[in-house]
């Protein structure tokens, strides 16, 4: 455990080293949040409306704090991961090591590298290109491309086909496992990017759920997952000193989707699934109403809330940022104490 604890601080040194450098080059790039008021139309609701005249006082800060924490953490551990392993540090793991490092960070950096692109367009090529970065369909099918793509390769490399169901054991699945983990990978890549929308909302929900599957790994004793948390750990500390409320940086979408199909593809690798969507409860929430919104509108032709995802909802009915920010934190400790219960049965 002292390596790991070891680990978790020499990434928080580096990102803090990193990051005000880092804040100062997005400024003069002016990779920053812009004026959305232009997409506020006559036909839309008083909230609506309400909403965008709150976000406008963010206009201007940084977006990339998800580029540097992908970059940091793939640099560092394929730098120490080696060192650590010549230096007789005793690492266990139930898979093959090479196939696991491969999954873990081709999902990393893979689903970050989509939510580049489209946080590139939206800031420096909407007047050239006509829409608001990717269009939703274009979006969701490279994202069900890459949640397929992990998916065989948890099932072929890694030869996973089970899920464990608290109560009642193992259920195999077989080739069904693929569509079934591909859509748990999809889910959470939408729920999180769901989630970051409040300055610290979806980083400090992020590190209560890295916690618990920090424990779960070591429990498991799997070496590089341990390791790879560990660092993930001390980088996003380091970043949420900046970006709590007032946010001096955002993810932006390249941390949105990279962290939200990473962390589902560690409670997949854990073989605990069920008590990833209990531990990661604030994600599902918040997906599954702005999932219900859309849904009921496309039925009905009228909202299920007066906004959504659910945090935007109670901005618009007058709770504070920080407010809405410190509960979601403590629901998602509950939530995680709950998860690690259910995982440990």
């Amino acid at each position: 455990m002292a390596i790991y604890l070891g680990l978790l601080m020499f990434a928080f040194i580096v990102t803090c080293v990193t990051i005000v450098p880092f804040i100062d080059f997005l400024f003069r790039q002016r990779f920053t949040r812009r004026d959305e008021r232009s997409l506020v139309e006559p036909g839309d609701t008083e909230e609506f409306r309400k909403l965008h005249t709150l976000h406008n006082q963010k206009v201007g800060t940084p977006i990339g704090g998800g580029i540097l924490i992908i970059f940091i953490v793939s640099v560092l551990y394929f730098t120490i991961f080696p060192i650590i392993s010549r230096m007789g540090f005793y690492i266990t793991s139930a898979f093959q090591i090479k196939d696991e490092l491969n999954i873990i960070f081709y999902t990393f950096i893979a689903f970050g590298c989509l939510g580049l692109y489209d946080d590139l367009v939206k800031i420096f090529g909407f007047a050239k290109t006509g829409f608001f970065g990717l269009r939703i369909r274009h979006k969701l099918i490279i994202q069900i491309i890459l949640s397929v793509t992990v998916a065989l390769m948890l099932w072929i490399n890694l030869k996973i086909d089970i899920i464990n169901i608290p109560y009642f054991g193992i259920l195999k699945l077989g080739f069904w496992y693929v569509p079934a983990s591909a859509f748990i990978i999809l889910i959470f890549t939408n729920s999180f990017d769901f989630t970051d929308g409040l300055d610290g909302l979806s980083t400090g929900t992020l590190l209560v759920c890295l916690l618990a599957f920090w424990v779960l790994a070591n429990q498991f004793l799997d070496t590089p997952l341990s390791v790879f948390i560990s660092l993930w750990i001390g980088s996003i500390i380091a970043f949420l000193y900046f970006n709590v409320y007032p946010a001096r940086i955002w993810l932006g979408n390249a941390g949105g989707l990279a962290f939200g199909a990473t962390l589902a593809v560690i409670g997949l690798l854990l073989g605990k699934p069920i008590a990833l969507f209990v531990i990661g409860g604030v994600f599902v929430a918040e997906g599954a109403s702005s999932f219900f919104q859309i849904i009921w509108f496309k039925l009905f032709g009228r909202r299920l809330f007066p906004l959504a995802p659910i945090h935007h909802w109670l901005q618009v009915i007058g709770w504070p940022e920080p407010k809405i920010v410190l509960r979601g934190w403590i629901v998602s400790i509950i939530f995680a104490i709950f998860g690690l219960w259910l995982a440990m049965l």
